[in-house]
This record gives C-alpha cells, sequence and structure tokens, in this order.
C-alpha cells in the first residue's frame, strides 16, 4: 500500500470520529460529560455562598433560644446544645434519640446535599414572601424526601418543606468563614400555622466531641 493510501485512510477516520461525535450530542438522552447537570451546578452555587465545603458546620456547639406558640416571644427558653447532624444531638450529657431536629439541622448547615448517598433533583421555583426561591428535593440519604429552596440570588438557604412542617429561615451570620441562618419559624403544612420558633444565639466549631458526650 502506499503512503498517499494510508493518509487517505486516517482523514477518513478522522471525519467519521467527528461526524459520529457531532451526531451523538444532538441525540436525545446522550450525556455530553464536560458539562455540569443542573442540579449539580446549583448545589455548588450554594456551598460556595455558604463559604465552601471545607468550612460547612459538622460538629458544633449553640447557644439557642426557643418558644412554641403562634409569635417569637422574649425571653425564650434557653438551653446549650451540641450537634453532629444527621446522627447526634446532646442536650447537657442527653442524647436526643429519635429527633426531626437531627435532619433539619443537617439541612441548614447544608451537610445533606454533600452526602454521597443523597439523590438530588431540581423542583420548580417558588415564590415565598415575595421571594424567588429555587428548589432541589433530596431523596435515599433522608426519608421522606427533604423539600429545599434556595434565594435565587444570593443562594441561601430560605425554607425547607419536611414531613409536616415548613421551616422558614433568616437573619443569615457569617462565623469562622462559614455563614448560617441564625432563626427560624416553624409552620404546619396543611394549615400555614406557625407553631416553633427558633434562634441561635452563639456557635461554636468543635473538632472533638467533647468530654462526657458518647455517640
Amino acid at each position: 500500500m502506499t503512503p498517499n493510501f494510508h493518509t487517505k485512510c486516517r482523514r477518513v477516520l478522522c471525519c467519521l470520529a467527528v461526524s459520529l461525535t457531532v451526531l451523538a450530542s444532538n441525540i436525545p438522552g446522550v450525556a455530553d460529560d464536560s458539562t455540569t447537570s443542573p442540579e449539580k451546578e446549583l448545589v455548588g452555587k450554594v456551598i460556595a455562598a455558604a463559604g465552601g465545603e471545607d468550612k460547612l458546620l459538622k460538629l458544633f456547639r449553640m447557644e439557642e433560644l426557643y418558644n412554641a406558640g403562634k409569635e417569637r416571644v422574649s425571653p425564650s427558653t434557653s438551653r446549650v446544645s451540641v450537634v453532629e447532624p444527621p446522627n447526634s444531638w446532646w442536650i447537657g450529657t442527653s442524647e436526643r434519640g429519635q429527633e426531626p431536629a437531627k435532619i433539619t439541622a443537617w439541612a441548614w448547615t447544608l451537610g445533606v446535599l454533600i452526602d454521597p448517598k443523597s439523590k438530588i433533583e431540581l423542583i420548580p421555583d417558588v415564590t415565598d414572601n415575595e421571594k424567588e426561591l429555587v428548589g432541589l428535593r433530596v431523596t435515599v440519604s433522608v426519608d421522606p424526601a427533604i423539600d429545599m429552596y434556595f434565594d435565587k440570588t444570593t443562594h441561601e438557604l430560605v425554607r425547607v418543606d419536611w414531613r409536616n412542617d415548613i421551616y422558614r429561615f433568616s437573619e443569615w451570620k457569617e462565623y469562622d468563614g462559614t455563614k448560617y441562618p441564625s432563626k427560624c419559624a416553624m409552620f404546619r403544612r396543611d394549615s400555614g400555622a406557625p407553631w416553633f420558633f427558633h434562634e441561635i444565639v452563639t456557635i461554636e466549631r468543635l473538632k472533638e466531641l467533647p468530654e462526657g458526650l458518647k455517640r
């Protein structure tokens, strides 16, 4: 075979490869590995807005104020907790056991979004208190599914819908390179009525579990 023949073959193969690539990119359902899915892109923006994955709160102590009822009252009940979402929450030296607040803490600290077991998908946008919010639904790692809504501009967490409640978060603060919502108001999903109010007064990142506490 002549050199010209080999050259022509290489050109034909190159043209064929390019044609197949273009064809594949236009076939519905054939993914382009170089692109990021919309839900992953939103997760990235949310984590970045909070200071980055390395700065997320994973084990921390917080001083809280809380009260049940239809409005936030002062003075509220005060307590100090140590929290390691989603599995542990201590008040004093007592672990709370089966407690939904562990999961919602996992949501507002954003840890549920980076868990390898979490399946995340986009859900329709909503408007809440005149704010446009984009939403993500998390399943597999949490049951039932938890819906999380973020400010369309700042990507801060504004609302969580889970089980029978709607949690509305506000007054974001900065601490040690991360951001967190310092206030939460809880509403019944069926009636929309408020029933619980929570505020973080101080927060402290912990490197290890304090003495006297057991996982």
